[in-house]
């Protein structure tokens, strides 16, 4: 339920694509076992005309609007269905003035989550390179999920929800969230942990043991207060002695979604976004959410 002063609801960006589709269903998913609303969001860039307006001005104007309206409305009936019959959602659409970034980065202000597909497609067809994507997880001022899916498929929905730990502040945030995904969508937690940030160091010995024991202690630290909070989540600890992109990414197969923060225990409080995150968010096949602290 909503209460005063808690996110709006779960803002998903849609223009039409296969990733945009594959987003959309996850974001209902999302919305629905938050009980929050999901918003359906278009945006119509205005275009270059000239004034006075000649008729093809008007022509592509009309044109973008309608395409945004047939968008919405599949949209809508897809959101409806990932849900089921009789199931409560509360959908509302939006078309925006704007680019779909300066929309989606307003949104996130006083959002739940933001979610977009890896890639989507332009006015006229053209694949942008996770353009819209890449510019949301730099500037958003919430959790961004951003959705790869193959031919747009979704993961199995029973598979654990996979958290890179790292002790950090935001790290701490990426834990709340992921144990909070994992109690609502009824899934395992496997919480990673790599404790060198190069792989390969040839420690050997009672080094390597003592150092791989610290590890341990702390993500069992790091996880204490959380798994009382939520009693019923399973938690599978991992520390490795790796780099932790490296291990999030192979670790991702299994998961049906990987939790991160936007930035770690290596980057600079200003950083807008980590090698770790964006290493991970361009590598994996499942949907990523990276958390951000909010401003």
């Amino acid at each position: 339920m909503t209460t005063a002063g808690s996110p709006s609801g779960v803002v998903v960006g849609v223009d039409g694509s296969q990733e945009s589709g594959a987003a959309v269903r996850w974001a209902a998913r999302e919305a629905h076992l938050h009980g929050l609303p999901l918003i359906l969001m278009y945006a119509v860039r205005r275009p270059i005309v000239t004034w006075p307006l000649a008729p093809s001005d008007h022509v592509a104007i009309e044109g973008e609007l309608q395409n945004a309206e047939d968008a919405l409305k599949y949209a809508r009936k897809a959101a409806l269905a990932i849900v089921g019959p009789g199931q409560p959602l509360d959908i509302r659409t939006e078309i925006a003035r704007s680019s779909a970034v300066s929309a989606l980065v307003d949104a996130s202000k006083d959002a739940h989550m933001v979610v977009v597909g890896s890639r989507g497609m332009g006015s006229m067809g053209r694949l942008l390179l996770g353009s819209v994507s890449s510019g949301l997880l730099h500037h958003a001022r919430c959790p961004v999920t951003v959705v790869r899916s193959r031919m747009g498929e979704l993961p199995d929905d029973g598979a654990p929800i996979l958290l890179g730990v790292d002790g950090s502040p935001v790290s701490e945030a990426a834990t709340a969230l992921a144990f909070e995904e994992a109690s609502r969508r009824g899934v395992d937690l496997v919480a990673l942990h790599t404790w060198s940030d190069v792989g390969g160091l040839p420690l050997q010995g009672e080094e390597w043991r003592t150092r791989k024991q610290e590890a341990e202690e702390i993500l069992a630290e790091r996880l204490a207060g959380w798994q009382e909070r939520y009693p019923d989540v399973k938690v599978r600890r991992h520390v490795e002695f790796d780099e932790p992109a490296r291990q999030l990414v192979d670790r991702s197969g299994t998961a049906q979604l990987v939790v991160v923060g936007s930035h770690g225990r290596g980057g600079f409080s200003g950083m807008l976004l980590g090698s770790v995150s964006s290493a991970v968010v361009q590598s994996v096949d499942v949907p990523v959410t990276v958390v951000r602290p909010r401003d």
